[in-house]
């Protein structure tokens, strides 16, 4: 059974920067692609970031309202994902939650939360203004 565990979540002010760890474990896949989520309360879960890992790969993929601020990365070693978050906004204060499948997802495909087999339990991030 995968297992994903979320940690780095935290309080931060406006402009301030956290990084979000996702680490795996479980089956070993030929190809993983590790997600990123979020939701806010009273909305609905958003993709936030996405990377495809193993067998070469690293396409990556961003939600708009992040780009430029967030980067996703992977530790092959630590089977962890890292979600490096700067500049960050009183409108990313979210649930964030890891996600994982053993699928070589295409970019097009690495933002709908349903392509995901297994999902974390959420790091709670919050940014005050």
């Amino acid at each position: 059974q995968v297992q994903l565990v979320e940690s780095g979540g935290g309080l931060v002010q406006a402009g301030g920067s956290l990084r979000l760890s996702c680490e795996f474990s479980g089956p070993t896949f030929s190809y993983y692609t590790m997600g990123w989520f979020r939701q806010a309360p009273g909305k609905e879960r958003e993709f936030v970031s996405a990377i495809l890992w193993g067998g070469g790969g690293g396409s990556t993929a961003y939600a708009d309202s992040v780009k430029g601020r967030f980067t996703i990365s992977v530790d092959n070693a630590k089977n962890t994902v890292y979600l490096q978050m700067n500049n960050l906004k009183s409108e990313d204060t979210a649930v964030y939650y890891c996600a994982a499948t053993g699928a070589s997802l295409i970019v097009s495909e690495m933002a709908r939360g349903s392509n995901y087999d297994y999902w974390g339990q959420g790091t709670q991030v919050t940014v005050s203004s």
